[in-house]
């Protein structure tokens, strides 16, 4: 696989010195960016996954604060999203076809940290659509030693009132051609930059909710609206599917901020208490993006997935696949 260079705005992300990024074709021929933060002697490579409308600059502040603890960084930009292929002609539309199309990101990631040799163990750290991602990818075999997830979309908050519609109208879309319109009350708009900070749903910090403006005012490309019906349809079908595996076994440490307002709850809790090496952590007052909230909780959420990472740091051998590809 070729790898060219791609833009990278390092002094918008705030991370550790020495970012970049490159272009990656995926095995289905769509264009994704992948961004990385080496770290001389590094004691491993954190594989980070972000959530939906996000890109890799945002996630400077967390690199920063892994680096800080001995890690190098490799994040990626979705298909959809970021500065990656978007696949409508609206490029405001998070689409994507089925969910599965996601592993193919995933795969050429993990090309990318063996070509440049990353330094081993590989880590996961996934947010939100992130973490539905990752979850998919570890039970599929992902080469990490173990995983950390905030705010992970094991299901999407709906009420009950509300679901039977999401999955009929979900469903019919695709049967009606309707599948790249916009899901009921989500628009063609980056929500950072439309949603007061006083009413979001992401933080409690209002420096870091400008940190996310200034990002996507300074680079209009890395903003995204709404998800498309599509979009929801292959995300109920996928946490609905991911919601009847086991948990792999593998350490595991999950946040989840006790005002969580955008994914389903009840799916982290029931994930966590079946995992095996799983703790869960419920952060008080903590909104959706915990990893994007106060310094003092971000550095303790770094400590511990930090923590975590030191702890089980013994190579963990490669699956079949990886190994071949290796």
């Amino acid at each position: 696989m070729r790898f060219e260079p791609a833009p990278f705005h390092g002094e918008l992300a705030e991370g550790p010195d020495g970012g970049e990024a490159v272009w990656a074709e995926t095995s289905d021929g769509v264009r994704i960016r992948l961004g990385c933060w080496p770290r001389e002697d590094a004691a491993g490579t954190v594989l980070l996954f972000p959530g939906r409308t996000e890109y890799i600059e945002k996630y400077g502040r967390t690199a920063a604060d892994l680096s800080a603890r001995g890690y190098a960084v490799l994040a990626v930009d979705w298909r959809g999203q970021g500065l990656a292929q978007r696949l409508l002609p609206d490029a405001m539309k998070g689409h994507v076809g089925q969910f599965v199309d996601y592993q193919r990101d995933v795969e050429a990631m993990v090309d990318y940290a063996e070509a440049r040799q990353l330094p081993r163990p590989f880590y996961l750290l996934a947010h939100s659509m992130g973490g539905c991602i990752g979850l998919r990818a570890l039970v599929k075999g992902l080469p990490v030693n173990a995983a950390a997830f905030t705010g992970p979309m094991w299901g999407i908050r709906l009420s009950p009132s509300t679901r039977p519609a999401a999955w009929a109208l979900g469903w019919t879309s695709g049967l009606l051609g309707r599948a790249a319109a916009y899901a009921p009350g989500t628009k063609p708009d980056s929500y950072v930059m439309t949603e007061p900070f006083e009413s979001n749903l992401l933080t409690r910090d209002r420096e870091m909710y400008e940190y996310m403006r200034r990002q996507i005012a300074a680079v209009p490309e890395f903003g995204l609206g709404g998800p498309t019906l599509g979009w929801l349809h292959a995300a109920l079908v996928e946490t609905l599917a991911l919601s009847r595996l086991p948990s792999p076994d593998l350490p595991c440490l999950a946040f989840q901020g006790s005002d969580e307002r955008i994914v389903d709850t009840a799916r982290i809790r029931s994930r966590m208490e079946h995992w095996p090496r799983g703790t869960l952590r419920v952060v008080p007052e903590g909104e959706h993006e915990v990893l994007m909230d106060k310094p003092v909780l971000r550095n303790m959420i770094a400590d511990e997935i930090a923590g975590l990472f030191r702890a089980h740091a013994e190579p963990a051998a490669l699956p079949d696949a990886q190994r071949q590809r290796a």
